[in-house]
């Protein structure tokens, strides 16, 4: 009788490196202790570095063994190889498949899926400065979580791309300040441009930013302070004085040039977003991390559900990162209830219910709905769509091919199994959170 042999399949891989090295494998994180030599994690961390995540065999052995010869240097590769797949892969069937060598080079999960933080993080800030709106800036800022292998401080191969994504994490947050200022959110952009100083005291270009947005709230007496901060941290760590520009601020500033901004005596940003959110009847304390953990996946995606047991707290969650966001999506972020709908054909009515949009004769209310959100810089919560999953699918799909700027964020016992939905398991307090970061299939 003929056999079928089952081909298993690796579980997806999630490498994180900013903040520190992390590895998961599946529902399976690896502990520290699993890396038996400090050299086999960083094979890893060089893969998921490294361009198309694979090195020539040389390339690794010059890095992490550049003084010894290449016999002893390739044994040592050989068993550091064989002790990172280890700790990679516990099955014997699977483990070869995330170390993989093909001719002269080693390639990390080159046959399965491979989440890198780095590369989630410089591909939401390509898309923050392509959409342009504090949105999406705020989710590419999120998903910076520290600098580069804090472990790894004194490593050549990572100074260089420490210093180059710190880099762009300030700038991408004097760019969200720059936003806010044109839309008036002056509390906002401060908050910003603190962040920036608080980061890299020195950075003359912050100074100025606070300096001008103090003088816009009419705060001159700060702006002047900040001048004068900035003079100081200069003369103290480069002996040199602030540039001509910020000398020419601090002389505008003094004579009066900016004057206060009408409709703003105190500050206070404006345009903030509008919501239909209800009012928190109780604090939200310890479950900081999984906000956090939940912000990051949403900027990933266009679509998160997350689930979980009934009682788990998963409308709690959701409305609390709402909550946060809502000064960020200053274009709506709207609740939809379909816990008391029996009805798959209602979903899109309730959708057009919570954002004010009216059916038309002779079309689709989910066409409509899309024509409504358009470009519009959106975040949509559906709540309770487990026993809707199919109707909160079809919607989800339709909206979000058509408004590019959209989020939805879903809560529901089960997936929606939509396309490119991406999940996150919301555990009891007592277990640690758990993200997932890879896309559903469609059933």
């Amino acid at each position: 009788m003929q056999r079928h042999h089952v081909r298993r399949v690796p579980d997806a891989t999630r490498v994180w490196l900013l903040g520190g090295f992390r590895v998961s494998v599946g529902a399976r994180t690896i502990e520290e202790s699993a890396w038996r030599l400090r050299k086999a994690a960083a094979i890893v961390k060089l893969l998921a570095l490294s361009p198309g995540h694979r090195l020539q065999r040389e390339q690794i052995m010059d890095i992490l063994w550049p003084h010894l010869g290449r016999q002893a240097a390739a044994n040592n590769l050989r068993r550091t190889l064989h002790a990172a797949r280890k700790a990679l892969g516990s099955d014997s069937a699977v483990k070869h498949r995330y170390l993989i060598l093909r001719g002269e080079q080693i390639a990390l999960c080159p046959d399965s899926l491979l989440w890198v933080d780095v590369e989630a993080f410089e591909g939401a800030a390509i898309s923050a400065r392509s959409a342009q709106d504090p949105a999406s800036y705020g989710g590419a800022l999120d998903l910076y979580t520290g600098d580069l292998l804090p472990e790894d401080r004194y490593e050549q191969w990572v100074e260089g791309r420490r210093v180059e994504l710190r880099t762009l994490y300030l700038d991408l947050l004097v760019e969200l300040a720059g936003l806010h200022e044109e839309r008036g959110q002056y509390e906002r952009a401060l908050e910003a441009m603190r962040r920036v100083l608080s980061e890299e005291p020195a950075r003359e270009e912050a100074h100025t930013g606070l300096m001008r947005l103090y003088a816009l709230c009419g705060r001159r007496g700060e702006a002047i302070r900040q001048y004068e901060r900035l003079e100081s941290i200069l003369r103290w760590e480069f002996a040199t004085e602030p540039a001509a520009e910020s000398q020419a601020l601090r002389g505008e500033i003094l004579a009066g040039g900016f004057p206060l901004v009408e409709g703003h005596p105190s500050g206070e940003p404006a345009g903030v977003g509008r919501h239909n959110l209800p009012k928190p009847r109780t604090s939200f304390v310890g479950r900081e991390r999984e906000v956090l953990e939940v912000r990051q996946s949403l900027a990933m995606t266009g679509l998160l559900t997350i689930t979980g047991a009934g009682g788990a707290g998963k409308t709690r969650l959701v409305l609390e990162v709402a909550q946060e966001l809502s000064s960020t999506y200053f274009e709506g972020v709207w609740l939809v209830k379909l816990a008391g709908l029996s009805d798959g054909a209602l979903v899109p009515q309730a959708a057009a219910s919570a954002l004010e949009v009216r059916e038309q004769p002779g079309r689709s209310l989910t066409n409509t709905l899309a024509d409504a959100i358009g470009e519009k810089n959106m975040l949509l919560l559906l709540d309770n769509c487990e026993h809707l999953t199919n109707a909160a699918s079809r919607l989800a799909e339709a909206l979000l091919s058509s408004c590019p700027r959209l989020k939805i964020l879903a809560t529901s016992r089960e997936p929606l199994n939509a396309p490119g939905e991406v999940t996150w398991r919301v555990p009891f307090l007592s277990v640690p959170p758990l993200p997932s970061f890879l896309p559903l299939p469609r059933t």
